[in-house]
């Protein structure tokens, strides 16, 4: 028998009320197509199931986390949107996206099936129930981030203060919804990075000046379409605010980043809390037998070879794949290869073990594993760099190439193109990792750096999530500038007082010297004409 929510919501609650359980009654929107940005949103929502909260959850792929206190309400893709999302996926990944700017203007146009897709669920008559249905009550909602502002109106429709949950950190695009400072002087963009300890040379600051001058564009692009989705959604409620009103109830932003020991060093308004690594486990789960076994044997050590969630091995060019596997079939070190169809591997090889799924922040935690070869995403980094295991990064599309550029100026590893990935090359860099300690010493110092926090990532979620409830919102921790216009919030109106001031007195200086010309000179040279 399936539980419609509103139900299950009713018997959770009643089952704590009798068991003296105090568990509040979270609502989590995570309906992004990146399997990697749910494993993050799903971790956040677990480290509150586990606290005794009651979760409900909305998404449209299976999550691989999950818990007994989790209500997974899924509107799956059909079996032709499934397809049309891996070709998006190929299309980009067969292309040069090094230059985040032209990689983003064509994700608008690949991505929009995604977008649409996401607000599509929130259309969904199970979701839909959530707040048509008035015994359906939260205490707050967990809106996950992917360009997906509107999303926020849910909130509003559940009457429950809203927490963002970004998969990344603190940027242009998210920013805006607690008054975070831009500070572009300093603080490189989304897709650029700064050695750490160095101030940026004029060169990174112009170049930052104009990417943050696209990515106010870009921003204005996917405000006009979730202003779209917005009305499509929540249109026919008249008690619903102005889309721009909405935008102000945000009382958190959870970013999946740690700036003391990842950077840059920038300020934060209260409402900006940091929770990278919450993914990470506090102790690793057993591994599967098959892989315990590979890796328990592994006495030259061994290498993860895993380009995330969204790329598969059929995206990859047939040649690249051949290559890859004539360099890691030569090594002495095992290999674990995430590879999906596993009747049509790259190919044979004993020192080779291929699996279409992957624990992989407990492979990593393994002691055997000496290297990482991933594809940059935030999460696969942040995972590495939590177990101290050197990289090398493959990127592919999106933050990826400022992810893998930051953590080669780091120290903990090396970047090639997978596009052009040649044997030679890619076969002296993995060398180069294994046989040089410079790598995982770096990288190893950065994990006792990354751990040491006053509270953990998991702490920080509980206590804040908990804070928001108990306050019911948490607009006191905004910044006055998100109650602002763009003029006044920068000043503009008094720079162009003090302009308008300033020409007033330039001219009345004009007029009086004119005036004291005509009266003293003039009349000096009229004299002495007499």
């Amino acid at each position: 028998m399936v539980l419609k929510p509103g139900i299950f919501l009713l018997i959770a609650t009643a089952i704590c009320a009798l068991g003296g359980c105090h568990g509040a009654n979270i609502l989590g929107i995570f309906p992004s197509l990146s399997p990697s940005h749910l494993i993050i949103q799903m971790s956040t929502a677990k480290v509150l199931a586990e606290k005794g909260h009651n979760v409900t959850v909305v998404t449209v792929l299976k999550p691989v986390v999950n818990h007994k206190n989790i209500k997974v309400i899924m509107v799956p893709l059909s079996k032709e949107e499934a397809q049309q999302m891996s070709d998006t996926i190929a299309a980009m990944s067969k292309n040069d996206n090094s230059n985040m700017i032209l990689s983003m203007l064509r994700m608008t146009n690949q991505m929009s099936f995604m977008f649409n897709k996401m607000a599509d669920a929130l259309k969904d008559d199970s979701v839909r129930d959530l707040y048509l249905n008035k015994d359906n009550k939260f205490d707050v909602v967990l809106s996950g981030y992917f360009m997906n502002d509107y999303q926020l109106g849910f909130a509003k429709k559940v009457n429950a203060p809203v927490i963002v949950v970004a998969t990344m950190p603190p940027n242009q695009l998210i920013n805006p919804l607690i008054g975070n400072p831009l500070e572009v002087a300093y603080v490189p963009s989304i897709t650029d990075s700064v050695e750490k300890g160095k101030g940026m040379s004029f060169r990174q600051r112009l170049t930052g000046y104009g990417s943050s001058v696209f990515y106010g564009l870009f921003h204005l692009i996917t405000e006009r379409q979730s202003k779209r989705f917005y009305k499509e959604l929540f249109g026919d409620d008249p008690t619903m605010p102005e889309y721009s009103e909405m935008l102000k109830n945000t009382s958190l932003v959870f970013y999946a980043s740690h700036a003391p020991s990842e950077g840059p060093i920038r300020p934060n308004v209260p409402a900006a809390i940091e929770i990278g690594g919450i993914q990470v486990k506090d102790t690793p789960d057993p591994l599967p037998q098959n892989m315990a076994e590979f890796l328990g044997n592994a006495t030259d050590g061994a290498i993860l070879l895993s380009l995330g969630s969204n790329v598969k091995g059929s995206h990859i060019k047939p040649d690249t794949v051949v290559k890859m596997f004539n360099v890691l079939s030569k090594l002495k070190q095992r290999v674990i290869w995430k590879w999906e169809d596993l009747e049509k591997t790259p190919g044979k090889s004993d020192n080779i073990l291929y699996s279409k799924w992957l624990p992989q922040d407990d492979i990593l935690a393994h002691p055997n594993i000496k290297l990482f070869i991933n594809h940059a995403g935030k999460g696969g980094i942040t995972e590495a760099q939590y177990h101290g295991k050197p990289m090398l990064s493959l990127p592919v599309f999106g933050d990826q190439h400022g992810n893998a550029d930051a953590m080669v100026k780091q120290g903990f590893g090396l970047t090639q193109s997978l596009l052009s990935l040649e044997e030679q090359p890619f076969q002296e860099a993995i060398l180069e990792i294994l046989t040089n300690p410079q790598y995982f010493k770096k990288v190893s110092s950065f994990s006792s750096l990354y751990r040491d926090r006053p509270m953990t990532a998991k702490e920080s979620v509980v206590y804040w999530t908990e804070y928001v409830i108990r306050h019911h919102g948490a607009a006191h921790l905004q910044s006055p500038v998100v109650h602002m216009s763009f003029i006044a919030a920068n000043n503009i109106d008094i720079y162009v007082l003090i302009t308008v001031v300033l020409v007033i007195l330039v001219l009345l200086f004009k007029l009086l010297v004119q005036f004291i010309y005509r009266k003293f000179v003039s009349e000096t040279k009229k004299e002495k004409k007499h």
